[in-house]
């Protein structure tokens, strides 16, 4: 039974003393896997096509393909988890900051160590935006300098809340229609059958912006 409205993003299961929720992020392996193997299967087919898209919208900023591979798998597994996490029983792991922050933090501290070892000039270059005045050069070092270090948190944070806030509205719908009648339990039922849609647009979104975050800053460095 569910004490609060944030029970379901509670990664502790209420069977058994251990974080047992964190599993079910991994459905998606027994659901897709076993088709991806079968020649002109319709997963193998579907991962192809998305791919082959992302491949197109991030190939201008890099100059190597062989880039891309890191980000296309942050792609695909944050619209896994977010997509499977629409499924009745299930925890969207990526709704958690444990592991939104964890991803964009280890990116980013990446990308800071890359630049500032092999990229110096460039980034001390980048705290001042061609032609800027003199006077306002110390204004623009500090304003880009706190740019960066907020950007891990404003990706995990868009990440997570924009999942919560989706999740929340479907729980709410669901506890008005206890005791209710049957015109209120169809209205309440279309509805959230709507905000389950945009919840599924949501997912796709939220991954592709932080994928393409993601490339825009690794291109920076």
């Amino acid at each position: 039974m569910m004490t609060n409205l944030f029970s379901s993003f509670d990664p502790m299961s209420s069977s058994f003393n251990f974080q047992t929720n964190w599993l079910s992020s991994y459905i998606f392996i027994l659901v897709v896997f076993p088709l991806f193997w079968h020649s002109m299967s319709k997963s193998n087919f579907l991962y192809s096509e998305l791919t082959l898209v992302i491949r197109k919208e991030f190939l201008p900023l890099f100059k190597s393909s062989k880039n891309l591979i890191v980000f296309i798998s942050i792609f695909l597994f944050i619209l896994v988890n977010n997509i499977f996490g629409l499924m009745p029983f299930t925890f969207t792991s990526t709704s958690h900051l444990a592991v939104s922050l964890s991803l964009a933090l280890t990116l980013w501290i990446t990308f800071m160590l890359y630049g500032w070892i092999n990229n110096t000039k460039h980034m001390f270059a980048h705290l001042v935006p061609m032609g800027t005045p003199i006077v306002l050069m110390p204004f623009m070092v500090l304003i880009e300098t706190v740019s960066n270090i907020i950007r891990p948190i404003t990706l995990s944070v868009r990440l997570a809340a924009n999942l919560t806030a989706g999740h929340l509205l479907l729980i709410l719908l669901g506890e008005s229609m206890v005791e209710s009648s049957v015109l209120l339990i169809f209205s309440v039922t279309m509805a959230q059958f709507f905000l389950l849609t945009l919840e599924a647009a949501v997912a796709v979104i939220q991954s592709y912006v932080f994928a393409t975050l993601s490339t825009l800053y690794a291109s920076e460095v």
